[in-house]
C-alpha cells in the first residue's frame, strides 16, 4: 500500500492546478537544469500551462531562470533551475542515544547542525528542549521560519495521523508527536514524521547520486538493528499498518538467537553490526573488545583470520536475508546504510554469492547491491527530506 495524501479533493479547477504545479516543480528537482519545452514534454502538460505556472514559481524564488551559453547555437536557451538560499527547513533525527537538529536549504544542504543527548524517558521536556534548540539554530542563521519540520525515528510511526505507534528503543507508545511538537512550535504550520529507514531511503530517493537515477529500491540501515525503507515507483511504501519494510525481524533461522524483539533467529540477530560484534567476542575471548566495527574491520584488513571470517559471515547472512527481500519485493537495487558500509568491500563478495545462489531460482536477473551515494548520515537527510518533500507537494488546496 502506497501512502496517500488525504487533501486531494477530484474535480477542482483549483486542485488540478496545483498538481500539476508540484509536478513541474517537482521535474525541475530532478532534471536541472531544463526548459520550459522539456517540461511540457516530460509531464504531458499543454505549454501554456507550464508558461503560466512557472512565474509563479520564479515570483516565489523557488526557481530562477538562467541562459545556458553555448557558442555552437545561435540562440541560447532559458533553463530553469531550484534557487537556494530562500527556503529553509528544520530536522530532528532522533535516535537512542543522541538526537541530531538541522537546518537545510530544500536542495538538501545542510546549513546548521547540533547533537543533542536524547532523554526518551522524559518526552515532554526533551522534545521542548529540541524545539527551543532547533529554533535558536534557526535564528543563528538568521531564518525568518522554516517552511517545514520533519522529525524520524525509530520504529513503527503512523504518519498521517502524527503519531508514535511504538518505537522500542525509545520505549515510547501511542505518542502523538506532531501535536506535542506543534504546542511547543505554534508558528510551524507543517510538522511531518516517519520511520527513520523510511525518512533515510527518501533521503537517498532525492539526493543521492547514483550512476542511474533509483526508481525501485529497498534501503537497508544496517546498525545495531536493521530497519529498512521500500521505495517502487519513486514512492515509499508503507503498508496498511505503516510497518512495511520489517525485514529485519523475519525469521530465517527458527529457535535461533534470541532477537531484541523476544522472538528467535531474526535475520537481525545474525546480520547486523550488534551481532557481528558478539560473533567476533564469542571468537576472541582471550583478546580486548572491540572498539566498535571499525576495529574489526580494520583488523580484517590487516590479516587477522578470525576479524576476516566474522565479517565473511555477515556476509553470508546479510545476503541470505536480501535474497529473501529480492523474492519478495523485486527491487532493482538494494542499498545498504549503516555501520556496515565500512566492511563492504570485504562483505559484498560473500553477500552477493548468498543472493546469487538463493534470489534467483536459476533465472538470472541483474540486481545491484550499493552502499548509500549519501555524503550526510542518512537518517539527518531524511528527515530534513520529509520537511522539503512536504514543500514540493504542496498541493495549495482550499476546500
Amino acid at each position: 500500500m502506497r501512502k496517500k495524501r488525504q487533501n486531494v479533493i477530484m474535480g477542482n479547477a483549483k486542485v488540478v492546478r496545483s498538481i500539476n504545479r508540484a509536478a513541474i516543480l517537482n521535474i525541475i528537482r530532478e532534471q536541472q537544469p531544463i526548459s520550459r519545452i522539456q517540461i511540457a514534454r516530460i509531464t504531458g502538460l499543454n505549454k501554456s500551462t507550464v508558461t503560466s505556472i512557472v512565474p509563479e514559481l520564479v515570483e516565489e524564488k523557488l526557481v530562477y531562470e538562467a541562459v545556458d551559453r553555448d557558442k555552437n547555437v545561435g540562440r541560447n536557451p532559458i533553463s530553469l533551475r531550484l534557487q537556494s538560499g530562500t527556503h529553509f527547513v528544520g530536522g530532528i533525527s532522533i535516535e537512542a542515544n543522541k538526537t541530531y537538529l538541522v537546518v537545510a536549504d530544500i536542495d538538501g544542504s545542510i546549513k546548521a547542525q547540533e547533537i543533542v543527548k536524547t532523554r526518551a524517558s522524559d518526552p515532554a521536556n526533551f522534545l521542548a528542549d529540541c524545539a527551543r534548540r532547533l529554533t535558536e539554530l534557526r535564528l543563528s542563521e538568521n531564518i525568518a521560519a522554516f517552511k517545514s519540520l520533519g522529525i524520524c525515528l525509530p520504529g513503527v510511526v503512523d504518519p498521517q495521523n502524527g503519531t508514535v505507534f511504538f518505537s522500542p528503543q525509545l520505549g515510547w507508545e501511542n505518542l502523538n508527536l506532531v501535536s506535542e511538537m506543534q504546542s511547543l512550535m505554534p508558528e510551524q504550520e507543517a510538522i511531518v514524521i516517519d520511520n527513520d529507514a523510511n525518512a533515510s531511503a527518501l533521503a537517498e530517493l532525492w539526493f543521492a547520486k547514483h550512476d542511474k537515477p533509483l526508481q525501485d529500491f529497498v534501503f537497508l540501515q544496517v546498525e545495531n538493528g536493521i530497519g529498512a525503507g521500500i521505495v517502487l515507483e519513486k514512492e515509499l511504501v508503507c503498508g496498511g499498518n505503516f510497518a512495511s519494510g520489517e525485514f529485519g525481524h523475519l525469521t530465517i533461522y527458527e529457535g535461533g538467537e534470541l532477537c531484541a524483539c523476544g522472538n528467535y533467529g531474526c535475520w537481525e540477530a545474525y546480520a547486523s553490526v550488534g551481532a557481528t560484534l558478539k560473533r567476533y567476542q564469542l571468537r576472541s575471548v582471550s583478546r580486548e573488545a572491540p572498539d566498535g566495527l571499525q576495529s574489526i574491520v580494520a583488523e580484517a584488513r590487516q590479516g587477522d583470520e578470525i576479524a576476516r571470517e566474522v565479517l565473511l559471515q555477515t556476509g553470508q547472512y546479510l545476503g541470505l536475508g536480501i535474497a529473501n527481500i529480492i523474492k519478495a519485493v523485486d527491487p532493482h537495487v538494494i542499498v545498504l546504510s549503516g555501520g556496515i558500509v565500512e566492511a563492504f568491500d570485504l562483505i559484498y563478495p560473500e553477500m552477493m554469492t548468498t543472493v546469487n545462489r538463493r534470489a534467483f531460482w536459476g533465472r538470472k536477473r541483474e540486481i545491484q547491491i550499493l552502499p548509500t551515494a549519501l555524503a550526510v548520515e542518512p537518517r539527518v537527510l531524511g528527515a530534513a527530506t520529509l520537511a522539503i518533500q512536504e514543500l514540493f507537494n504542496d498541493f495549495r488546496i482550499t476546500r
